[in-house]
């Protein structure tokens, strides 16, 4: 997601349709999977499985204690790092924390602590020089009161984790995501923001606005992963890894861009 060419950012546009190319096992697909050079991702709440992105053989898995790590939600491979997003999602008051894991040993190598706040961190990624991270909120189970999913905030962060802006989701999101909220997220290859809600089978593309505080929804793709967090593959442009639930399986699909 975060070390496209610029020139692929700038010539291509990712939209249109999207098609499932490869289906892989993986009984740990429960909240997103995630994609680097030779690896995928599987997580699901306190579990990570490394799997062989070639054969589909599991390489590695680690399991953490359920009282620290309660929930897993994302995870994507950010320079060095298995960068995850963990909430103690449906516990209230919400908190959130950043962990950082060896990408391929899967040791958690060290922790950033966001504490209670905004809502439930859902994923982050790393874009133009910043950290960006979407915080959920419901409507029912895991809700804070007085907030709901209309709640649901993007927030970038300078490298201090110190937050520097942030913008709320368009109502033609928010209508199709209550009574839940955005599950999985990314910046794409050609430099929109991608997110996906907890269970319809879509894909929203959105942009910063040039003026306000809502992000303008640009597109929505149909793809057969319904929710939970996705991440595109730097390796192969247009092709992105999400999850089947019920079927414990990671799905390899390419969206084929319409011209512009």
């Amino acid at each position: 997601m975060r070390l496209f060419l610029l020139l692929a950012a700038a010539t291509t546009t990712i939209g249109g349709s999207a098609e499932t190319v490869r289906r892989l096992p993986a009984p740990e697909a429960r909240q997103g999977a995630a994609v680097g050079p030779r690896d995928l991702y599987a997580i699901a709440n306190y579990r990570i499985a490394r799997y062989d992105k070639r054969t589909g053989e599991k390489r590695a898995s680690w399991e953490g204690d359920k009282a620290r790590f309660p929930h897993l939600n994302s995870c994507a491979v950010i320079g060095r790092d298995l960068v995850c997003a963990l909430s103690n999602f449906p516990g209230v008051p919400q908190w959130s924390s950043v962990e950082f894991f060896d990408p391929v040993t899967l040791a958690h190598r060290r922790t950033v602590s966001l504490g209670q706040g905004i809502g439930s961190l859902t994923w982050v990624d790393r874009h133009a020089g910043a950290w960006w991270a979407m915080f959920a909120n419901y409507d029912g189970k895991g809700a804070e009161p007085g907030r709901d999913h209309r709640h649901t905030i993007l927030v970038r962060f300078d490298d201090g984790w110190r937050r520097t802006q942030s913008w709320a989701l368009p109502a033609s999101i928010l209508e199709r995501i209550a009574p839940m909220s955005i599950s999985g997220g990314g910046w794409g290859p050609d430099g929109r923001l991608y997110l996906t809600g907890h269970d319809r089978r879509e894909l929203y593309a959105v942009q910063l606005p040039k003026g306000g505080a809502v992000l303008d929804h640009v597109e929505t793709i149909g793809i057969e992963a319904a929710g939970q967090a996705f991440d595109w593959d730097e390796s192969a442009l247009g092709t992105l890894y999400g999850i089947d639930r019920g079927g414990s399986s990671i799905l390899q699909m390419k969206v084929i861009g319409n011209a512009k």
